[in-house]
């Protein structure tokens, strides 16, 4: 076994295409798509910094959650990019495990920070009154941190047990990141007891947020319908809906990678799920989120004039 283990340095992976005009198209795409995913959640984590308007729970969650979409999505895209644009597709063992633990950790806490964000806004519009003394910064500061933490610890579980077992001679993985599922795969021995935790984990993290989310907005929905305003209706569903969709993408492209029973259908077309989940939903979540809202809308543009200002202020010499 231990000849086994040790003999594997570094895995090949077999990434979208061997084609090279496709690869350096694909490289085009995505990178692309990954400089103005950290620009657009950048903005945001400094419009919310910056601007005393902004200085609310909601936007704590949201500048929170632009940091670990940058840092979800900077586990995966680079180092994708540099297997598009040099061809070569060998990761080092070490490394694959790192991306894989470092695409779970991030990935959980964004579900436990979805359910928190889904909590505030349940509490913001059906409970106005108490919100203010329920949402102060050091329990939204606390939040944060507990997302942060239970990801660790429901996901160093299976990891610890994933590095225990020996793995075959087989070093080829058929995806563009190391992903837990081409990874099992080439595992000796019996994996049955990683496979129980890979699915509690999955249901604790997937099922039991997505739980959390339904129920906030289901009362949510039930309260908006009882305003009263057809202004108040609106702005309430506005902002929540942006919310929903988020959740959407988020919950659906991960349980068709995880939960969904079917193994075999999920050789190329998961690749495009992945893809959904690991460089869509982050390009698209500070547009959806934050910067069609009206309020961050005005502080960019007071931003922006700032800017504007001291570019063409004389400067002295």
């Amino acid at each position: 076994m231990k000849s086994n283990e040790s003999s594997i340095t570094e895995f090949i992976l077999l990434g979208f295409t061997d084609i090279r005009k496709l690869q350096l198209l694909f490289f085009v795409i995505l990178l692309f798509s990954y400089l103005l995913t950290i620009t657009g959640n950048s903005v945001i984590i400094i419009l919310t910094n910056l601007d005393h308007r902004l200085h609310t729970p909601m936007y704590f969650f949201l500048w929170n959650f632009s940091i670990m979409e940058i840092g979800f999505t900077t586990v995966i895209t680079p180092p994708t990019l540099s297997h598009l644009l040099m061809g070569h597709k060998n990761v080092p063992y070490v490394g694959c495990m790192v991306q894989s633990f470092m695409y779970f950790h991030m990935g959980t806490t964004e579900f436990f920070l979805l359910a928190v964000m889904s909590y505030d806004r349940y509490l913001a519009i059906c409970n106005p009154l108490r919100y203010p003394s329920i949402m102060q910064k050091s329990l939204c500061t606390l939040l944060v941190f507990c997302c942060w933490i239970g990801s660790f610890l429901l996901i160093i579980g299976p990891s610890v047990i994933f590095l225990q077992l020996p793995m075959c001679n087989s070093n080829i993985l058929d995806h563009f990141f190391c992903d837990n599922t081409p990874l099992i795969q080439l595992l000796c021995g019996d994996t049955r007891l990683l496979e129980l935790f890979g699915f509690v984990t999955a249901v604790l993290s997937l099922l039991g947020t997505l739980i959390i989310s339904v129920v906030s907005y289901v009362n949510i929905i039930k309260t908006i319908l009882n305003i009263s305003s057809a202004t108040g209706r609106k702005k309430a569903f506005s902002t929540c809906a942006s919310h929903f969709i988020v959740v959407s993408i988020t919950y659906g492209s991960c349980i068709f990678l995880y939960i969904s029973p079917s193994q075999a259908s999920k050789v190329e077309f998961g690749k495009i799920v992945a893809i959904l989940n690991t460089i869509v939903s982050p390009l698209l979540n500070p547009f959806i989120y934050s910067l069609r809202n009206q309020q961050v809308q005005e502080a960019l543009k007071d931003l922006l004039r700032q800017v504007a200002v001291f570019i063409k202020s004389p400067r002295k010499t």
